[in-house]
């Protein structure tokens, strides 16, 4: 088979866009070039990280992550804007693949955030990678919005949760689009028995404080997070159709809304493995065509 030049759009959807990971994998397995990346929100991430040729680092450093260590990157503010503040994070990030300009990317890349005053969509091309990143994941009431030159940015997927419009294009390559919020039924696992663990106090007090925040899927817990959450869920997919249909990619790779959840991430590893099989199934039914 020829090799095939991909425009890449990955989709916001919080923890569920480590699937874009999966995507990825799948994509190169089958000897697509990815030319160039657009993302929204976790989409932003995965997509800037790609780009400068080092997310393998980050995926082992996810596969070496246990809840000890996420619980340390938690930045909790009193902020009435948002819950975390996000430095720890992306100064982690930094760590793993330091900052760059996006100009200087192996790929051409843009990340897609709000402006949440004017209520206008931001298109970083250029500038820091890292502001372009923290600015798309911002989502509202859980991080604090980023500013950059007086500018309070928060999520892409507010506006844009899938920008299947602001991806470099060249001629005759393929749009493969990654939608993690697609409404489609899932066969839900039955939870596994929950081990007991002994933390020290001052950790048991934090994780019990992310317990109550954070939602746990059940119908009848409807607090502020779980209630954002799903709120979250029912905008990106609405504007996520209304997208694909106004202008549909060549491959759309699409993964249930209810299959994780928003804040799963301590499930990276099982996440990423869905977006692989997703992929190698849309991928398979394009190259029978």
């Amino acid at each position: 088979m020829k090799k095939r030049d991909v425009a890449l759009v990955l989709s916001s959807g919080g923890a569920k866009g480590f699937a874009h990971i999966g995507v990825i994998n799948a994509l190169k397995r089958h000897g697509f070039n990815i030319h160039s990346v657009a993302g929204a929100s976790m989409g932003s991430l995965i997509g800037g990280l790609y780009t400068t040729g080092e997310l393998d680092n980050f995926v082992d450093f996810m596969d070496n992550m246990d809840l000890r260590e996420m619980m340390k990157l938690i930045d909790i503010t009193i902020s009435s804007k948002g819950l975390i503040k996000g430095d720890k994070v992306i100064a982690k990030l930094k760590e793993l693949i330091p900052d760059r300009n996006i100009e200087d990317l192996k790929l051409p890349y843009c990340a897609v955030a709000t402006d949440i005053v004017s209520g206008e969509e931001k298109v970083f091309t250029d500038g820091k990678l890292y502001d372009a990143i923290r600015a798309s994941i911002s989502i509202p009431t859980v991080f604090t919005p980023h500013v950059i030159d007086g500018h309070y940015y928060v999520d892409g997927g507010v506006v844009n949760p899938i920008p299947v419009n602001r991806v470099k294009r060249k001629w005759r390559d393929i749009v493969v689009a990654v939608n993690v919020n697609a409404m489609i039924p899932v066969k839900k696992k039955p939870e596994p028995k929950k081990v007991q663990r002994k933390y020290p106090e001052q950790l048991k007090l934090l994780i019990e404080k992310i317990e109550n925040i954070v939602p746990k899927n059940r119908a009848d817990h409807i607090g502020i997070f779980n209630l954002t959450n799903k709120s979250l869920n029912l905008m990106l997919n609405q504007i996520s159709e209304l997208t694909l249909k106004l202008d549909p990619p060549d491959i759309q790779i699409d993964l249930s809304v209810d299959a994780f959840g928003m804040f799963d991430f301590y499930k990276a590893k099982e996440i990423i493995e869905s977006g692989d099989i997703a992929a190698e199934k849309a991928i398979k039914k394009y190259l029978k065509r």
